[in-house]
């Protein structure tokens, strides 16, 4: 079986606890051996868990949020949002948004714009430059 596929048939909890475990990590400065390290994996089985290739058990879950200093609950906010929504493929831009440095430079600045109306002006301009730009390539 291809990675792709297994991307492909990963549950979307999976891939959104994945995705949050990446965003927190790399929040943290750390990089996927010094998590792994810590609890005593592989590098590549952090990996597997941020891709949403393989589920994260409970106790390496609560390990983890022990380590990456948040609660466990940080790990599934926004997913009953995301349920409710008809699951549109959250999970997988949320993946796709961190895998990039300036995806993961924006997920650590946005939240620190406190002022609600100057957020949504970030997501205006961000909307207009997508409408206006051609399909672009993923670089």
């Amino acid at each position: 079986m291809t990675e792709k596929s297994m991307a492909d048939m990963a549950h979307p909890v999976d891939l959104y606890v994945g995705a949050r475990l990446r965003i927190r990590r790399k929040v943290l400065g750390l990089s996927q051996t010094q998590l792994a390290d810590a609890l005593g994996i592989t590098f590549q089985q952090v990996q597997k868990y941020e891709r949403g290739a393989n589920r994260i058990s409970a106790s390496k879950l609560y390990e983890a949020a022990r380590l990456l200093q948040s609660p466990v609950s940080y790990f599934f906010e926004g997913l009953d949002e995301t349920a409710q929504g008809g699951d549109d493929g959250l999970a997988h831009r949320m993946t796709q948004f961190v895998a990039t440095p300036e995806g993961l430079e924006l997920a650590g600045l946005f939240p620190r714009l406190g002022d609600r109306r100057l957020r949504r002006r970030v997501v205006d301009l961000v909307r207009a430059m997508v409408d206006d730009e051609p399909v672009a390539a993923v670089r």
